[in-house]
């Protein structure tokens, strides 16, 4: 499945400079061509993969490229001023390479949180192929305004999306570990995600038992708006060397090849989204599979599609494997779409209602200070 990339703000851009890494180091090819669109011109002069003519600097006459400054509704006046500089940046694309766009952005800033929802507008109303979004939500402690950011994007994002992807900040920080420090580490737990499922139909040598095209990818997602989750889980394999220092296959029976690919599986959907939610609370799966063809067994791949099926408790779960001949893991993608509600989802709806109600009562605290000079008898200056 190929991707017109469009990263929006400062994570997104870092997020696609991750992911076209991912496709570089991989020698896969899952990226058409990526827009970056900014608002902030150091942002942009940063980046190392996106390539300098994809790289759109908004809002320049306003804010004269120092950025939104985590105010999303400036970051939405931008965008929709500066829509049609993105539109000729996205329109280079070669549209019949593309099967989806993708949108990326934090949800909690200024220029990605309001950035992304009118770049996602625009895009549906102008192809045919779908657009989805990848929204990060900031961590519990970057503060209330990040929050109410965050609910106000998401709400907004997926009414003109045709589905959301979004990527805890929190599930996946290390103990102890700060924002500074993790966002590197999740930028490339983003890409390496996305690099394993969109490469899953990719034609290659070997042949996958049962193929992932990008079709299924798409009717996992959906095209009705609504929210996805992405799972991922890898278990180390005993590979022996042979007698010139080459890799030898790996031996082992098939119940313990469908052991690893089914207890593999269970570890992605339980234990590794990027957005956890009760697997009851989801319309539709797909699994994938990938590692050397030796150990990526049908009736494990079969067996673990089965135990989605029944855990999800929807026939639409669809499977299938990736073999890869250079590789000392298996590894397993579990997409969830059509996700009604998660415990972070009704967190950060809370939060975003209480941080609204404190911006109320401060500026209504700041209309009451405007009077303070306030003296009979003395004139202002001006």
């Amino acid at each position: 499945m190929k991707v017109g990339l469009v990263a929006v703000g400062q994570a997104g851009g870092k997020i696609a400079d991750a992911l076209l890494r991912y496709e570089r180091e991989s020698g896969v090819e899952i990226v058409a061509d990526a827009v970056a669109v900014n608002t902030a011109r150091a942002d942009l002069l940063g980046l190392r993969e996106v390539e300098p003519g994809g790289r759109v600097l908004i809002g320049g006459d306003r804010v004269k490229g120092h950025g939104a400054g985590a105010d999303n509704e400036l970051g939405a006046e931008l965008a929709r001023e500066d829509i049609g500089e993105v539109r000729d940046a996205v329109d280079a694309i070669p549209t019949s390479d593309v099967d989806a766009f993708l949108v990326v952005a934090a949800l909690g800033g200024g220029t990605g949180s309001g950035g992304a929802p009118v770049i996602c507008r625009e895009l549906r109303r102008i192809y045919e192929e779908p657009v989805y979004a990848l929204g990060v939500l900031p961590a519990r402690d970057e503060g209330g305004i990040y929050t109410l950011n965050a609910a106000r994007s998401l709400k907004t994002v997926v009414e003109h999306a045709d589905a959301t992807l979004l990527f805890d900040n929190d599930a996946h920080r290390e103990a102890g570990e700060s924002l500074a420090g993790g966002y590197g580490r999740v930028n490339e737990e983003v890409a390496r995600r996305l690099g394993v499922l969109l490469s899953a139909g990719e034609a290659r040598d070997p042949t996958p038992e049962k193929v992932v095209d990008a079709s299924e990818i798409i009717n996992t997602l959906g095209r009705s708006g609504g929210v996805a989750s992405l799972g991922y889980a890898s278990a180390p394999l005993e590979r022996k060397r042979g007698l010139f220092g080459g890799r030898k296959p790996i031996e082992e029976d098939s119940l313990a090849a469908t052991t690893r690919v089914t207890a593999t599986v269970r570890r992605a959907a339980l234990g590794g989204l990027t957005l956890p939610c009760e697997l009851r609370d989801v319309e539709r799966a797909l699994v994938v599979v990938s590692g050397p063809p030796e150990t990526l067994s049908r009736e494990g791949v079969e067996d673990a599609r089965r135990w989605l099926e029944e855990a999800t408790g929807t026939p639409e779960v669809r499977g299938g494997d990736y073999p890869l001949r250079d590789t000392d893991h298996l590894a397993a993608a579990v997409l969830l779409g059509g996700v009604a509600e998660a415990p972070r989802l009704a967190e950060l709806r809370a939060g975003a209602v209480e941080a609204q109600r404190n911006v109320a009562a401060i500026a209504e605290r700041s209309d009451l200070s405007a009077g303070i000079w306030d003296a009979e008898g003395l004139d202002p200056l001006f």
